[in-house]
């Protein structure tokens, strides 16, 4: 449990510092969705290449990069320093939750990576290609999602949210 709270802690301030570097927001923000266990973002899919590649690609353990308490995997070692250059041009927003389920303030933790869609050069993640697809086409999908972020990040950043997840 030490582990857990340290993690927590490193992505905290990983983000701060990103947050004054770069001068704005950051978009995976300091919850990352790794799923119920382990601490594999985006189930080890490679960020990077669904903006190169325009598709999902199954990312590698050879290729990987620790950024705000999670393992990020890539397909290529050029994938992953694009990534480490400019991680919050690549994160999937919302931490990787499904972006539909905080459309309508909730937290959904069980995301298809093949559920995807690049909406105004940013990547959002979908729990199924429906929902992806509805969240593409109803651009009020998007708006609700960065209106209720904040607020199902607090949930999911609360004491008592760590300790159900632990």
């Amino acid at each position: 449990m030490k582990t857990h709270a340290w993690r927590t802690g490193m992505a905290g301030g990983a983000a701060m510092i990103l947050m004054l570097v770069a001068g704005g927001s950051v978009a995976a923000e300091e919850a990352v969705n790794t799923g119920y266990f382990g601490d594999v973002a985006i189930k080890g899919y490679d960020a990077v290449a669904y903006f190169t590649e325009h598709k999902a690609v199954k990312g590698s353990e050879k290729f990987t990069y620790h950024w705000l308490g999670a393992n990020w995997h890539f397909e290529s070692a050029e994938n992953r320093e694009l990534f480490r250059r400019e991680p919050v041009k690549y994160a999937p927003q919302y931490g990787g939750y499904c972006a539909d389920g905080v459309s309508a303030g909730t937290i959904t933790t069980n995301i298809d990576p093949k559920a995807w869609r690049i909406i105004d050069g940013k990547l959002y993640l979908s729990y199924d290609p429906g929902a992806a697809d509805g969240l593409e086409k109803n651009h009020s999908k998007v708006v609700n999602s960065q209106k209720y972020w904040p607020e199902v990040k607090r949930t999911l950043m609360s004491a008592d949210a760590k300790k159900d997840w632990q």
